[in-house]
């Protein structure tokens, strides 16, 4: 890090104060965690035929709706994004600190995400899974690149929206989905449960950044906070998708908006003590981010119109949503 620009070279010494509080983190992180397995999840039960187990599984699966198998899609093919955000973390973060160590853990606990997840969907049969396995060449190929600056303050007001709306993506796809399939239920249970971990470690770490290095980190979260480009933007059929996925009402912007609001409330943003003009405006502009969000959600809802969805993936099948 001997070459880091002016800019930067601040944010690196905060990263490195934190480090003693990226450990007491982890610690109580793992503590916290129960560590699961995808096989043992998706396993039949001991002394059971493992042939009956998935055909029973297929035949519940059948009732999972179209909507929901969509969600399903890109919950999975979000997950499996994972070298895109490991790299993202190392980048930013540096490898020859503490933090290297959170970013290990953290990618060894989300690669049993997408792992579950293909699994599932190879088991069940609910998604044309060589149309899966094409998409998911397609959006590993085509990468993510966010216009982050080589920010790490950025890095963790990013990661604490975003994993704050996977979880809540993960939970509301497994009450939709588990109407008919309890498996799939308790699935992405396990996987939202993480998520929030998460999220808390995140958003966690950002308000220690706010106490120390306050006018910098407002700056940095007002860049972000109004609207964030979610990790799949770049996986085929997204934007069509995205919009089945909050017609469902498994997420959308009203999502986010509440999401926002509790950033604000948790970090206190009302009460950082910004120092400088540009500190003082980001500061204010921050706290004006959700009435903008509520006029979005208001102005999409209002043009929202029933529409016919169909996606290769789920069979080409035509469903109308309103």
């Amino acid at each position: 890090m001997e070459n880091e620009d002016a800019t930067l070279r601040p944010r690196i010494e905060v990263l490195a104060d934190l480090e003693p509080v990226v450990q007491d983190l982890m610690e109580a992180h793992e503590a916290k965690r129960i560590l699961w397995f995808p096989s043992e999840v998706l396993a039949p039960a001991p002394d059971t035929d493992p042939d009956q187990h998935f055909a029973a599984l297929r035949k519940r699966a059948e009732g999972i709706s179209l909507p929901a198998r969509v969600a399903l899609c890109v919950n999975l093919l979000t997950e499996e994004g994972l070298p895109h955000f490991h790299r993202i973390l190392g980048q930013y973060l540096g490898s020859n600190s503490f933090w290297f160590k959170w970013t290990n853990l953290w990618t060894a606990e989300e690669d049993r995400h997408g792992v579950i997840l293909h699994d599932y969907m190879r088991e069940s049969r609910i998604l044309d899974n060589p149309v899966l396995d094409r998409m998911q060449f397609d959006y590993m190929r085509a990468g993510f690149e966010p216009a982050w600056d080589m920010d790490p303050y950025k890095v963790f007001v990013y990661t604490s929206l975003q994993e704050r709306a996977t979880q809540f993506s993960h939970a509301n796809t497994g009450k939709l989905a588990s109407q008919c399939e309890p498996l799939i239920g308790e699935v992405l249970s396990n996987v939202a449960k993480e998520e929030a971990r998460h999220y808390t470690f995140y958003r966690t770490i950002f308000k220690e950044v706010l106490a120390r290095d306050p006018d910098r980190a407002l700056v940095s979260a007002v860049a972000l906070m109004p609207a964030i480009d979610m990790p799949g933007i770049n996986m085929p059929n997204f934007r069509e998708m995205a919009d089945v996925i909050r017609r469902a009402g498994i997420y959308g912007p009203r999502d986010y908006l509440k999401i926002v609001e509790e950033q604000i409330r948790f970090w206190a943003i009302e009460a950082v003590a910004a120092v400088t003009d540009a500190g003082k405006r980001a500061q204010e502009s921050i706290l004006g981010i959700p009435k903008r969000l509520e006029r979005v959600a208001d102005a999409m809802e209002s043009r929202t119109k029933a529409k016919t969805f169909n996606f290769a993936v789920a069979f080409n099948r035509e469903f109308e949503m309103a």
